[in-house]
């Protein structure tokens, strides 16, 4: 997707009382920067505290109420080539998944509006109904989404060397090494080196729509409004066959 869900999460959050005014204020320049210049592991440390902190004390059918909100926000934001490529694959008998670090519940939500067949998320704990505010498992973000995705693997009986990752961001290095067949989608700097040092595909979509999104965002801070999108970057271990890959690569 362009951008990421955690700013959809934070908004949705906002309206229902969850956060203050102050604290969407800051997230949201925290998306800007994040947009802008990518994530980085002390970044997305802190956006995993204070995500933990949001829900601390909230009944876990009261977050899973913002699912709505946060999903009309996310969902014109993905990028219809990537979900093109995904139901091919889908359609030649290979099961796609969404793996990322936002929570595994609105991993799963969005997983099942769009037909996939599973999802990898951070898990919360959870305690008679309500999140503690602390970690529930493997948090799925560097080599914890790689683990994520080995023990997917196992349970499912995949074939890692024969599977495909897609990713946009250099912290995704772990899972793009765990399969066999890895792409590299509007890759960042860092990324975009180890891509090209190593010989993966890369894939370049949806350019100049993401251009104008990032224009607009920085109008919005210019005039004292909010930016766009925080967190992770929604990364999908779902794919394309490499005939469509090509249709599609711009460089």
């Amino acid at each position: 997707m362009a951008g990421s869900s955690g700013l959809h999460f934070v908004r949705a959050a906002y309206r229902h009382g969850i956060v203050t005014r102050g604290r969407l204020a800051r997230d949201t320049w925290a998306a800007l920067r994040f947009r802008l210049f990518g994530s980085t592991d002390a970044a997305t440390a802190k956006v995993r505290a204070r995500m933990g902190a949001y829900v601390e004390g909230r009944e876990v059918r009261e977050m899973r109420r913002l699912a709505p909100t946060v999903l009309a926000g996310v969902l014109p934001r993905l990028y219809p080539q990537m979900l093109e490529l995904a139901y091919e694959h889908q359609d030649a008998g290979r099961p796609i998944f969404i793996c990322t670090a936002a929570s595994q519940d609105m991993a799963s939500a969005l997983s099942y509006i769009l037909g996939f067949d599973g999802a990898i998320g951070s898990r919360s704990e959870v305690r008679d109904g309500v999140y503690t505010g602390r970690e529930g498992g493997l948090f799925a973000y560097r080599e914890g989404k790689a683990q994520a995705v080995r023990e997917l693997a196992a349970a499912e009986g995949i074939d890692l060397a024969a599977s495909y990752a897609y990713s946009d961001s250099e912290s995704d290095l772990p899972m793009l090494r765990a399969v066999g067949n890895p792409v590299a989608v509007n890759p960042d700097t860092a990324l975009t080196r180890v891509a090209r040092d190593a010989g993966w595909e890369v894939l370049h979509v949806d350019r100049l729509h993401r251009r104008l999104k990032v224009a607009a965002a920085l109008v919005a801070a210019a005039a004292g409004g909010a930016g766009h999108s925080v967190l992770r970057r929604g990364t999908a271990a779902d794919s394309a066959t490499r005939r469509r890959a090509r249709s599609i690569r711009r460089s």
